[in-house]
């Protein structure tokens, strides 16, 4: 099958190296310098130094040549980036009749709107479409280290069909019709993973970590409930998989985001210098103002807000957690 990747960050790379031994596989990148330095490279030394492009990965600043051929188009940009890139797609003719699977998590911060209401919004064709998602660190997939992501589509055949032409020996894709837990899932936890960075920053101790991750999944399991979404897909890959995966991992952005805001950094600093993009930083105010507006309590979530926002210290956000009153586990 003939892929074209969107993006060329250390995800996109990632999937593009992943996919490339039993796929044609074209990169995007809108940037034509990039293009050429990966070309004639073949290692992404500012997203993913240290590993190497399969020599059969086209990398291409010219997006209506990487359309050209392309059975599915995976766009892995940030969401933020998401209606810009559609805007150029669906600018070349027939490009929005190719089925779409998008691998970007949380919100668009200038609207709220989690990605499958930006390609509803905006693709104009009939092709299928889903969102692929889990517990994956960019790094380990491009070493083909074992790991395992969901594929979800409100069109089940898709689902199954896309899900069965990604699986291989070193990435397992399973398919769901899941697509709003799924999303959820993945916005909810680089949010939480944040929240775990403080509470490590702040020395709190495993116990604490393992507390936080446990409510973090009782409130996106409670807000994905709430929008539709499946407790099996909450409870799945995408859900408790990648929560646990983002708020343990040292490779996680946004768990080195929360580490160094308890060390007393300020936010600004650590966006500054981190070289990638935190989805959890702009994703939190989207995440709590959905929630708020669904009638569902998420106080961590809450209590990151503050903290991104300067108006609570980490500790402060620890302390006002913890002073809440008791009530029922399963609240």
């Amino acid at each position: 099958m003939n892929i074209t990747v969107l993006g060329a960050g250390a995800w996109g790379t990632a999937l593009a190296t992943a996919f490339a031994d039993r796929h044609a596989v074209a990169l995007w990148t809108r940037d034509p310098a990039q293009a050429a330095d990966l070309q004639a490279s073949r290692e992404n030394l500012r997203y993913l130094p240290g590993h190497r492009l399969p020599a059969s990965i086209v990398v291409d600043a010219d997006l209506s040549r990487c359309l050209a051929d392309a059975a599915l188009i995976l766009a892995v940009v940030p969401t933020g980036a998401l209606a810009a890139t559609l805007a150029r797609v669906e600018a070349i003719p027939g490009a929005s009749e190719r089925p779409l699977v998008w691998a970007c998590k949380g919100f668009d911060a200038a609207t709220g709107e989690l990605p499958h209401r930006i390609i509803a919004r905006m693709r104009t064709g009939a092709a299928a479409s889903g969102v692929l998602s889990g517990p994956s660190f960019a790094a380990e997939i491009a070493r083909g280290l074992p790991a395992a992501l969901t594929l979800a589509s409100t069109d089940a055949a898709f689902a199954r069909a896309t899900a069965h032409a990604l699986h291989g020996s070193r990435l397992r894709v399973y398919s769901s019709t899941d697509v709003i837990g799924v999303e959820i899932g993945g916005a909810a936890k680089n949010v939480m993973a944040i929240a775990a960075g403080i509470c490590d920053g702040l020395a709190l101790g495993l116990n604490a970590r393992a507390a936080l991750i446990t409510r973090g999944l009782a409130e996106l399991t409670r807000l994905g409930l709430k929008l539709g979404g499946r407790p099996d897909t909450l409870m799945g890959l995408s859900g408790a998989g990648d929560l646990i995966l983002t708020c343990t991992g040292d490779l996680s952005r946004n768990r080195q985001v929360g580490l160094r805001l308890a060390q007393g950094v300020p936010l600004t600093e650590i966006l500054g210098t981190l070289g990638h993009v935190a989805e959890g930083v702009s994703s939190a105010r989207s995440l709590a103002a959905l929630a708020r507006d669904s009638g569902v309590e998420m106080p961590i979530t809450e209590a990151v807000c503050q903290v991104l926002e300067g108006r609570m210290k980490p500790a402060e956000a620890v302390e006002g957690l913890m002073r809440r009153d008791p009530r029922a586990e399963a609240e």
